[in-house]
């Protein structure tokens, strides 16, 4: 168009036949809405990306700014803030008139079992899990039932000949394919702050004939009213616990009255080992070990050693992350402690936390006939008890500054992404590549890790291209001897998980993705490390450089390098 005239029919013209506009690249935009034609008109616009990491910004949109040129030609620039209508946003979903089913139940419910047998007999779908474990675990199920499923996680991608069915992690969650069926698992994770647009944005945008959502009772009053504007069919089913869960009136007291089966819960990686050790110095029983930071497939063989009846690993030691993703074989579940630390201050789990813990004791098929709940310290048992016969609380609307939304959404928790970008914002990057590193999966928390991005991404600006040498240097690995030792082997996990992620989606910038995976697996061997420690380990060294300097964690102006091995 040539004229501002001109510029009004176009897109007015593009608006009546949903013509995609390409302002700038790599997002399109489609107009959604157009004010009448007059001076200072502006356009409701919403804009979609084929990136699928551009689709995952908090509140499900990308946005940016739309000039435009009024009769008199004077620019207007425009801030889009208006949230109030989510689920437009998603025209592919729109198009159909869904069969939501709510699966809502306890843990050991059957619940998700239910809903992946719909999964099965379908002739397409999607498994969208909170974890790459559980979507491992869902493809596993589907192949092994002769339904060839691809796993698809940020950092794993597993293609199968022939498969009409994925099971990903639900940030990649493709909102622009039609699906006979789909499964949320989870579902009450819409609620988290910092990773609930993704579950909101899956809830309304998955384009499925059949869309089943698991999880807690909490979510099911906001679920039903944010999907009443859809158009879809809700329908809810409940589900009771398959095995009984007993809350013991006596607290454990101390360990020597360890037995067999039981998990003992607590929520630091010291207080883990330390638990671990004490346990095993009275010479009855040896420990598994489970927390978030550990590696997936740490955690798989953790989780594996413990559930084997031959197995000398007859206790469990354990954080919050058995709440999710590791199908366990425990009798009892005993509460070291009911405070955590979540990142931010130290305090008492939820009534949610509890109930979800508690609920991984008894295990429907395993060879104890119930579960059983206690604490170690007898001041704790009145609040597990009073959790376990209380409802979780209904999840309700939160409010952002300077944005409108409808009171049914809040604006995600942007503070880690904000951390990346103070940091991104100063290389010379275009606006696309500084929003894929600020949504990178990062620990902000982890100096290693936080440094192992910055390095990457400094590398990038500069060269174009990122080699993993330039990180990780060849040489001899070593044994973690330490919870010191353990704790870096776990961050160059993360380090070698945030280059294989980046490879995804920057293939030719990022070539060393073989490379990358390999070392992840050696250094899986942390696990081992934890169970045995007879194997090897990467020796961190951190060393001052002019080149490459950051502005990491902790104000350290240093170049992270690690000591590996060249796999044969």
């Amino acid at each position: 168009p040539k004229s501002a005239s001109e510029y009004t029919a176009h897109l007015r013209n593009g608006f009546r036949n949903g013509t995609n506009f390409r302002f700038f690249d790599p997002p399109l935009v489609s107009l959604t809405n157009l004010m009448p034609d007059a001076p200072g008109e502006y356009f409701q616009v919403q804009l979609r990306t084929n990136y699928r990491e551009s689709d995952r910004l908090p509140w499900g949109l990308k946005f940016g700014t739309l000039r435009h040129f009024s009769s008199s030609g004077v620019a207007t620039q425009v801030d889009f803030t208006d949230l109030t209508q989510p689920h437009t946003w998603y025209p592919c979903a729109r198009r159909k008139s869904r069969n939501v089913v709510l699966h809502v139940g306890p843990t050991n419910s059957g619940k998700t079992h239910h809903a992946l047998k719909q999964l099965e007999s379908s002739s397409s779908g999607v498994y969208c899990g909170p974890l790459r474990l559980l979507a491992w675990e869902v493809a596993k199920r589907l192949n092994k039932a002769k339904v060839p499923c691809d796993l698809i996680t940020g950092q794993e991608r597993e293609e199968v000949d022939g498969a009409q069915h994925k099971a990903v992690t639900v940030e990649m969650a493709d909102v622009t394919s039609d699906y006979d069926c789909a499964v949320i698992d989870e579902m009450q994770m819409l609620g988290c702050r910092t990773r609930g647009f993704s579950f909101t944005r899956a809830i309304l945008g998955i384009s499925a004939n059949e869309l089943h959502l698991c999880g807690d009772a909490a979510a099911v009053p906001l679920i039903q009213e944010i999907l009443k504007v859809t158009g879809d069919n809700v329908k809810v089913h409940h589900y009771d616990r398959l095995l009984p869960l007993v809350p013991l009136k006596v607290p454990l007291g101390s360990f020597s009255n360890i037995e067999t089966g039981d998990c003992i819960v607590t929520f630091s990686r010291r207080m883990i080992y330390r638990l671990k050790k004490q346990i095993e110095n009275g010479g009855k029983h040896l420990c598994s070990v489970v927390y978030g930071s550990l590696p997936p497939e740490t955690r798989t063989r953790q989780a594996t050693m413990f559930n084997d009846a031959s197995s000398e690993f007859d206790v469990l030691v354990a954080s919050d992350a058995i709440g999710m993703g590791l199908n366990l074989n425990i009798s009892r579940i005993i509460f070291s402690t009911l405070m955590k630390f979540d990142g931010m201050e130290h305090r008492q789990l939820t009534i949610p936390e509890i109930k979800q813990i508690a609920g991984r004791a008894g295990r429907y098929g395993s060879k104890f006939p119930f579960g059983e709940v206690t604490c170690l310290d007898r001041e704790d048992l009145p609040l597990v008890h009073s959790a376990l016969d209380s409802p979780s609380p209904i999840i309700k609307e939160h409010f952002a500054e300077n944005a409108k939304l409808s009171a049914n959404y809040f604006i995600a928790n942007c503070e880690d992404m904000l951390k990346v970008a103070a940091i991104i914002d100063e290389l010379p990057l275009g606006l696309h590549d500084k929003f894929l590193f600020c949504i990178s999966p990062v620990d902000v928390n982890d100096e290693i890790s936080f440094q192992g991005l910055t390095q990457f991404a400094q590398n990038y600006a500069k060269n174009g291209i990122v080699r993993l040498r330039e990180i990780f240097t060849p040489g001899t690995l070593q044994v973690p001897k330490t919870p010191t030792a353990l704790q870096e082997l776990e961050s160059i996990h993360k380090v070698l998980d945030l280059y294989v992620w980046l490879s995804f989606r920057l293939e030719d910038s990022f070539p060393d993705r073989e490379l990358a995976s390999s070392q992840k697996a050696l250094c899986s061997i942390s696990g081992r490390g934890a169970e045995a420690l007879d194997d090897s380990t990467p020796r961190i060294a951190e060393r001052s450089t002019n080149r490459g300097t950051t502005r990491g964690a902790g104000g350290a102006s240093q170049r992270v390098t690690c000591v590996i091995r060249e796999s044969k």
